[in-house]
């Protein structure tokens, strides 16, 4: 049975075992936990198994982040400042390049996807030329879960078929640093093909950060992405 709460119930709901009990989360929902594999009963998401992995503390370097969002839900993302390359092939440093002092958008795809990652694209290429038509100072970042085969020239290949524009820029690197940043986002996997649509939208510079489901409208992200636009 799923259990939605806070931490105070969840901590009441915890086997009083020493043994630590596997726990599951919603990509979207971490207030919705199990301790069976499910879905979500807010958005029916695949519940993602938490690890200690995903629950590790910042590495020298990284740089922690906390924001409230409507009051119901809190992320505390730990953005690492890895080197990771561009669908053009040029290094970046992944939090002082591309998210430090910026309102963005982040989703998680890759080339070979033939299910919700061709969707997700589509979806932010009408999310951009939406923001542009509003003069909305806006970066999209998408963030490749299959490095190993999404090499720059993939995605640039990608990116062309999608009529992407500048302020959207398509990230691989090697596996180890993917992985860091998958996991300081909470969008790491172990099969890629089970990734989730799950959008990150912040100002970073206030400190606002969200979470949008990527297969919903491009409208209704605009209307969340204008929202951390004007927080102050």
């Amino acid at each position: 049975m799923l259990v939605v709460s806070v931490d105070q119930t969840r901590a009441q709901t915890q086997p009083s075992s020493s043994k630590k009990a596997a726990l599951y989360a919603c990509p979207m929902h971490p207030e919705v936990t199990s301790t069976k594999p499910g879905v979500c009963p807010k958005c029916d998401m695949k519940l993602k198994l938490v690890t200690d992995t995903d629950n590790s503390e910042t590495k020298s370097g990284e740089t922690s982040l906390g924001a409230p969002t409507d009051g119901s839900d809190i992320l505390f993302l730990k953005i690492p400042d890895i080197k990771v390359y561009d669908q053009f092939g040029k290094p970046k440093n992944f939090y002082t390049d591309l998210v430090k002092d910026k309102t963005v958008a982040i989703n998680f795809i890759f080339t070979t996807c033939t299910t919700i990652c061709p969707p997700m694209t589509a979806t932010f290429r009408a999310v951009q030329k939406e923001i542009a038509k509003q003069g909305l100072d806006v970066q999209l970042i998408s963030v490749s879960v299959d490095p190993t085969t999404d090499t720059s020239e993939r995605l640039l290949e990608y990116a062309s078929k999608f009529k992407a524009e500048p302020g959207w820029t398509f990230v691989t690197g090697d596996q180890a640093s993917i992985d860091s940043i998958l996991r300081a986002l909470g969008a790491a996997v172990a099969d890629k093909n089970d990734h989730s649509p799950m959008v990150l939208i912040g100002n970073e510079g206030t400190g606002f950060w969200t979470r949008a489901n990527g297969l919903t409208s491009s409208a209704a992200l605009v209307k969340i992405i204008t929202q951390a636009v004007s927080q102050k």
